[in-house]
């Protein structure tokens, strides 16, 4: 398995990945599914950082960073989601991916990667957690999915120069 940068040919794995974890209804709020041109912008030249993991050929995930804001005082903060197709599971690639992201986005300047995932998706909690992410929080009733209110755990990773300091 290699992780690389996201590549507009990888649009359509991207997408089908995507619409995977729209569909298990615990990875996101998004309920529509996406098609290769919804996330096409998602990669290439001045897109966020964006990574996939392959083997042989064959997209398995990926992870991408987005902008935590847009005000300037949070320039260099990225909000990070990880999804990894079904039939990849278990096997690694979440784990090289939120690396990889993580690699990437100090690469870019980044000094923080935070997300917010759902309670009921333990497996993305212990990914974080096993990535040196640490829980800061609890956002109630964050948003509805489905119609019911849905909490959402805070975690972050302070990188690159935030480290030290």
């Amino acid at each position: 398995m290699i992780v690389r940068p996201g590549e507009p040919a990888d649009a359509a794995a991207i997408a089908a990945i995507y619409n995977e974890g729209i569909e298990d209804r615990i990875a996101t709020f998004e309920t529509a599914p996406r098609a290769p041109e919804d996330v096409l912008g998602w990669t290439g030249d001045g897109a966020a950082p964006l990574v996939v993991a392959e083997d042989d050929g064959v997209v398995l995930g990926w992870a991408r960073a987005g902008d935590y804001s847009d005000r300037c005082v949070y320039e260099g903060v990225g909000e990070y989601a990880v999804y990894v197709a079904r039939a990849a599971r278990e096997r690694g690639a979440g784990r090289a991916l939120l690396d990889g992201l993580a690699a990437e986005a100090e690469r870019r300047g980044y000094h923080k990667l935070l997300s917010r995932i759902l309670p009921e998706n333990e497996a993305s909690l212990a990914l974080a957690r096993a990535c040196g992410f640490r829980e800061v929080g609890v956002h109630r009733r964050h948003g509805r999915l489905d119609g019911e209110w849905k909490d959402t755990v805070v975690v972050e990773r302070l990188i690159g120069e935030a480290v030290d300091g």
